[in-house]
């Protein structure tokens, strides 16, 4: 029997008013300052409290504090009669495939993914191995807050294994989904940033077994990521970039710390944003049957809408998060979903951002087609973008969101996140993170000159928001 400390029931919790603890991805802080072992022991007791009883896998990357916040979902977990399975260091992708094939009722991450060092966070991830929906991330806030935990007798505490299986199943299951005869006969060379983080422990094995020869660049597990920031953007990947020329490597792949995204390097070094390795996925994937639909937030750009116009295939808008994509893509069927920053989402395999299955997809395109990367890219539609961060402290950023949608009001606008300017010669995307105290601003033209003014123009906006807030 499990039994309940404070309240008999887990109902009634609906009056309460919630602090909001999930952002766009999961729970982060700073470590041992608003995250700490005392949060993740309550955060991993509500966890179980909505799921359990059943097992629960769990996993972590090479981040400081993992090892700590391990033992604490543990604890939380078991002391409400949920059995834990421990992968230990593994991609977050890995960890989702996992979950569905052992059964499990839920699963955990402990990651911050691409914030600086200091951070760490934890993902909850459903029984389908989907990241948990909004309104399963309420019920567990709820309880978080209530203090109204399960509580499991002294003899129905949930036991703890470990299954190091995960990574060989990973690959296999990846390795199902591409021609991997065609790709060994290329033996391209490729060079793998892995962010000092669990991305090294797949994606250099998996090229080797696809033939490729393989460079690893930060491949030592550190969570204080001696070689460049976890962030796969442009400025962190110029020893990658240069890499690539020095060695005259086919590509380069670089993950951010939980490997559920790959950037890549083309062979002249130079670093593709993310529309543009997502476009050329998609062109690919949507061909295959007309009709077919792509998930993507709003602040995917023109190239992407240029690509499903091409492949006769529908675009259905979401918010911003992989959450809300991949639930999208499970709720109505899509043959595929991706992101402005990189993350692809390929249901076939499994419906959640995937960094090894990403950069696969790449190296097969390369290998089938007969073409360097850059050859690739030339065939694309061509945009520019700006990417900007503007400080904006936590408690000003929904009030400044309200400033925003009254200042916009005469735009051409969307508000399904944030808001969306759209010009004529391009757009802006003003949004507040779901995981920094800051407001990002997207712009995307058709010079660099016109993303860089639409960007200055959204930058100017967040400024007079503040003003008023």
């Amino acid at each position: 029997m499990i039994n309940v400390k404070s309240s008999p029931t887990l109902t009634g919790l609906s009056d309460l008013t919630l602090t909001k603890m999930f952002g766009t991805n999961g729970v982060r802080g700073v470590i041992n300052e608003n995250l700490t072992v005392e949060l993740v022991l309550k955060l991993s007791r509500a966890t179980g409290s909505v799921f359990g009883p059943g097992m629960v896998a769990i996993a972590r990357d090479s981040r400081k504090g993992g090892e700590m916040f391990t033992h604490a979902l543990i604890s939380g977990l078991t002391s409400t009669g949920c059995s834990v399975v421990n992968l230990g260091p593994v991609p977050v992708p890995a960890l989702q495939y996992m979950v569905p094939r052992l059964g499990c009722i839920a699963g955990v991450m402990v990651t911050a993914s691409h914030n600086p060092p200091q951070f760490n966070g934890i993902k909850v991830i459903g029984s389908n191995g989907i990241e948990t929906s909004r309104e399963t991330e309420n019920q567990i806030e709820m309880v978080y807050q209530s203090n109204q935990f399960k509580t499991a007798d002294w003899d129905k505490i949930g036991e703890v294994t470990h299954n190091d299986s995960a990574i060989d199943v990973y690959i296999e299951g990846i390795k199902s989904q591409l021609n991997v005869e065609k790709i060994r006969t290329k033996n391209l060379k490729v060079i793998v940033d892995c962010a000092n983080s669990v991305g090294g422990l797949v994606t250099p094995r998996l090229l080797r077994e696809l033939g490729c020869t393989v460079v690893s660049l930060n491949a030592q597990l550190d969570g204080s990521f001696p070689g460049r920031n976890p962030e796969p953007i442009p400025e962190n990947l110029k020893a990658l970039a240069a890499a690539v020329r020095v060695t005259g490597a086919d590509l380069g792949i670089a993950h951010d710390g939980d490997a559920d995204r790959a950037t890549f390097v083309d062979e002249t070094g130079r670093v593709l944003w993310g529309d543009q390795s997502f476009a050329l996925i998609a062109s690919r994937i949507l061909a295959r049957k007309r009709g077919s639909t792509l998930v993507t937030p709003v602040s995917s750009g023109r190239v992407i809408e240029d690509v499903a116009r091409k492949a006769g295939a529908k675009i259905d808008w979401t918010e911003v998060g992989s959450v809300d994509v991949s639930h999208r893509i499970a709720e109505i069927g899509a043959e595929l979903g991706g992101e402005e920053n990189g993350g692809v989402f390929y249901p076939a395999h499994q419906p959640v951002r995937d960094g090894a299955m990403t950069a696969t997809q790449v190296v097969e395109m390369i290998a089938l087609e007969g073409k360097t990367l850059s050859q690739l890219v030339s065939e694309l539609p061509v945009y520019f973008n700006t990417k900007v961060k503007v400080p904006v402290p936590q408690e000003k950023k929904e009030p400044l969101l309200k400033a925003l949608l009254e200042l916009t009001k005469d735009m051409n606008r969307i508000t399904l996140d944030g808001v969306k300017i759209i010009h004529e010669e391009g757009w802006y995307l003003i949004r507040p993170s779901g995981t920094e105290p800051i407001y990002r601003c997207f712009a995307e033209g058709a010079t660099q000159e016109i993303a860089d003014r639409l960007s200055e123009e959204g930058v100017k906006l967040i400024e007079c928001a503040k003003e008023l807030v």
